[in-house]
């Protein structure tokens, strides 16, 4: 998100506390690899998840999030073969949701991928009039259990217009404060990981640490930088997700 920002404001100053605060996503789809993937699939339009480095931004067609994807692949050609990357996860839910056939790079996030299905079951035994609510971002088996699936904005507002007073939540656990700030007088359970235990948070994201913040804004480092052939081609497939969006 901090590449992204550089994209779209070149000239300005991005800072990130930590600069290793980067995403297992991302680093699931190196630049080279995905090239020859793309060689190896020839004549397909690539739509890239925005949770994926500047370098696979500048060889995408189009940009998308997990609120748009859907919306976005729906208004391509119909006869247009499309590759989906980084998160096949996502990809199969949009390929579900649009009726669309996607190539799928076999990409995943650490956090949505351990999700325990067997406590997910438990807790559905002891809560039954729970809803379970969930990121496209996790995988199938997961997914099928789920009562409402949603980008982060829109978990938010489900768990606001929807009459239930208890959720299950299945995506980074940083959202269950939203979440209580939001519907405080609501239930949110966080779902165990594999092995068991409720820390199902992205490492990366927890690097930014209040201290890092702080000294980051006194020295106005470490920032974001790329080089400008990187930026002007991954800035084209960003606008046209901004284009094709109103």
């Amino acid at each position: 998100m901090a590449e992204t920002a550089k994209i779209l404001c070149p000239d300005k100053t991005v800072l990130l506390p930590d600069i290793d605060a980067g995403c297992s996503l991302a680093n699931d789809c190196p630049a080279d690899e995905f090239q020859k993937f793309r060689e190896d699939n020839p004549g397909h339009f690539v739509v890239s998840y925005i949770n994926c480095t500047a370098e696979v931004k500048a060889q995408s067609d189009l940009i998308c999030t997990s609120s748009n994807a859907v919306a976005l692949v729906n208004k391509l050609p119909k006869d247009k073969k499309i590759i989906f990357a980084p998160d096949q996860n996502l990809g199969r839910w949009v390929q579900k949701n649009s009726g669309r056939k996607l190539k799928l790079w076999p990409g995943s996030c650490i956090v949505h991928e351990t999700f325990s299905e067997e406590a997910l079951l438990k807790l559905k035994i002891e809560n039954p009039n729970a809803k379970v609510v969930a990121h496209p971002e996790c995988s199938q088996n997961l997914l099928n259990l789920a009562d409402y699936i949603g980008s982060t904005s829109k978990l938010l507002d489900f768990i606001s217009s929807d009459n239930s007073t208890t959720f299950m939540v299945l995506t980074e656990p940083g959202i269950i404060h939203q979440m209580k700030r939001k519907e405080p007088k609501k239930n949110f359970i966080e779902v165990p990981d594999l092995e068991g235990c409720k820390c199902n948070e992205c490492p990366y994201m927890k690097l930014n640490t209040l201290e890092k913040i702080l000294d980051c804004l006194k020295n106005n480092y470490p920032s974001i930088e790329l080089p400008p052939e990187i930026i002007e081609k991954a800035y084209k497939p960003i606008k046209k997700m901004l284009d094709m969006s109103f």
